[in-house]
């Protein structure tokens, strides 16, 4: 009987048939990237992409993003059709940008146009990271510029949802020009007495960070978001200073006063109503 309890016995693994993998339709879970944990991605999604585990919160698509912020049916998209092409002639980015244009089905980085949140009228711009890396390039900063232009014309609020990793290198200065258009036309929509809200998401970092991203009247941002303008690793370098674990996180700007509030994704639309309602108020 002993000599049973501890014989060696034979262990198969057990590879599963195509027809059982079938059976679970592609698509169907999602794992969060911060602590692993399995999710079905319809409720995923009806939690707006936030993690019921650790509330971690993960990139969202623009027109996703729309969805959950305007009132149904009330969103008008402007300048839809502006495409950008290569300045510079910079090898193989024509076919990048058109690698781009397929995957995620936008012509640029950013998306905007005008809409109703809870029934208060606003102009809206969201970067899209799908889309090289949300990346600034002319047509970037040629929308957003356009749209705060529009703003003020129609003396509406601007919202503005950032996610970039800087300025677009295949640009070289025709990118970083954007910083001070953009930043122009923010100063006029200023004069003008029209209220711009800047809400930072996954990452904001770069030449978008340093223009803006950082202009607004109020400076909001997602949990756990990594904002910065340089690298945390050329910042060490260049001061020789270990950082906090959690610099460049909107944690760590709002403990340093560079934001106003950082605001969970389910308590945003919420949030920018009360403010909307404010500003209209008086």
């Amino acid at each position: 009987m002993l000599k049973d309890l501890f014989s060696k016995k034979k262990r198969y693994a057990t590879i599963p048939s195509e027809r059982a993998k079938q059976e679970v339709p592609e698509g169907l879970m999602t794992k969060c990237q911060n602590c692993g944990t399995i999710l079905y991605t319809k409720d995923f999604k009806k939690n707006l992409q936030v993690c019921p585990s650790c509330k971690h919160h993960h990139r969202m698509a623009a027109y996703e993003r729309i969805d959950s912020l305007l009132d149904e049916n009330s969103f008008t998209e402007f300048d839809q059709n502006l495409i950008g092409k290569n300045p510079l002639n910079f090898p193989g980015y024509e076919e990048k940008l058109e690698a781009d244009r397929k995957k995620t089905k936008l012509n640029e980085a950013v998306v905007t146009g005008k809409g109703t949140m809870n029934s208060f009228p606003v102009v809206i711009a969201v970067m899209d990271s799908r889309f090289r890396m949300g990346s600034m390039g002319t047509v970037v900063g040629e929308k957003i510029t356009r749209a705060i232009e529009k703003a003020i014309e129609l003396k509406c609020p601007m919202l503005l949802f950032t996610a970039s990793g800087g300025a677009r290198m295949q640009e070289g200065v025709l990118s970083l020009m954007q910083m001070a258009k953009t930043s122009s036309a923010l100063q006029m929509l200023h004069r003008s007495g029209g209220l711009y809200i800047s809400v930072m998401t996954h990452p904001t970092t770069g030449g978008v960070s340093a223009s803006f991203a950082s202009l607004g009247d109020y400076n909001f941002a997602e949990p756990g978001a990594l904002i910065g303008f340089a690298g945390r690793r050329i910042i060490e370098q260049t001061t020789r200073q270990e950082l906090p674990d959690d610099f460049q996180t909107a944690e760590f700007l709002l403990k340093h006063g560079q934001l106003d509030r950082v605001i969970s994704r389910h308590e945003m639309k919420d949030t920018l109503t009360k403010i909307l309602d404010m500003h209209t108020s008086s």
